[in-house]
């Protein structure tokens, strides 16, 4: 059933002239039919270059947005609609708006991983592989940052120039948040090297040897043989499938249940379908894409 749902999906991908995008924390399966599999940034860049008219995206909302916010004139398609971001909830348009009315002049750095009506009301937007590049970018010595503190934090670290307020305090995602110092310490008993996402707590990325998003992962791991991987368990799959002699552990616990909602049959059917497709109104889209383009612009991908 498998392997025929896999060639079925490939023959109406041809048909179509489609392609389809996946983020690195969805299943295997779903990543092992993918044209391309990224991060939030290499998927944003790519959606910039992208031939075909239709696009399938499997990953969360935010991500089927920032695609269409991107390319208005495709047909994008996210598969699971319902799968959302409980980061992204976290930041609302009027907490932005607030926090720049406290601080006058000051820029609202905001996370891909929140809404397009968020992206809309902010100044530039960022990915966790290029925020600390995106806040060095401004002018004002003043920034506001969110919707996750802890890769503020990390941001603050790299940029102490900047005073970094978070918008919102605390926000988190809560897959990062299970994570602890005794993981890097298991980690160290074991002899493995540990790499860490920026959106994990503050005690675990100083612990850890290699702190960077999933595109980071991808190139620190050829520095050592074996790692423990501190982000959504997926990562592992990924790291596993580029260096296939190379031992990769992770917690089986941190799983982004949203990054899971899609499936092939379902990868099969908007395929067939061309749906459910992701619409936005064009004033939105048109407020959105400026940050958007102007955080591509500070993160162009290098010859």
């Amino acid at each position: 059933m498998g392997f025929r749902l896999y060639r079925r999906i490939k023959q109406l991908q041809k048909e179509k002239g489609a392609v389809i995008l996946a983020h690195n924390y969805q299943p295997p399966e779903i990543q092992d039919i993918a044209d391309i599999v990224g991060d939030s940034l290499e998927l944003a860049q790519h959606a910039t270059t992208l031939k075909q008219d239709l696009v399938i995206v499997c990953g969360v909302q935010f991500m089927a947005e920032t695609v269409k916010i991107l390319c208005p004139d495709k047909k994008v398609i996210l598969p699971a609609p319902d799968a959302g971001c409980p980061l992204a909830d976290q930041l609302t348009p009027e907490m932005i708006l607030a926090a720049k009315a406290a601080h006058p002049g000051a820029e609202m750095v905001t996370y891909v991983n929140s809404t397009a009506a968020c992206k809309a009301v902010s100044d530039i937007t960022c990915t966790s592989s290029n925020a600390a590049d995106v806040v060095r970018s401004l002018k004002g010595d003043t920034v506001l940052f969110g919707p996750d503190s802890n890769l503020g934090g990390f941001v603050q670290e790299q940029v102490p120039e900047k005073k970094i307020i978070m918008v919102p305090e605390g926000g988190n995602c809560p897959v990062h948040a299970i994570f602890t110092t005794d993981n890097v310490a298991w980690a160290k008993d074991q002899g493995l090297m540990t790499m860490c996402h920026p959106e994990c707590p503050e005690d675990v990325r100083h612990a850890s040897d290699v702190v960077t998003s999933t595109g980071g992962m991808i190139k620190a791991a050829k520095q050592a043989p074996g790692w423990m991987v501190l982000t959504e368990r997926e990562m592992a799959f990924r790291l596993q499938t580029e260096y296939p002699k190379k031992n990769f552990y992770t917690r089986d616990s941190a799983v982004c249940e949203d990054m899971k909602k899609i499936t092939l049959k379902m990868v099969g059917k908007a395929l067939l379908d061309e749906g459910p497709e992701v619409t936005l109104p064009a004033d939105l889209m048109e407020n959105a894409r400026a940050p958007i383009e102007r955080m591509l612009a500070v993160s162009k991908p290098k010859q």
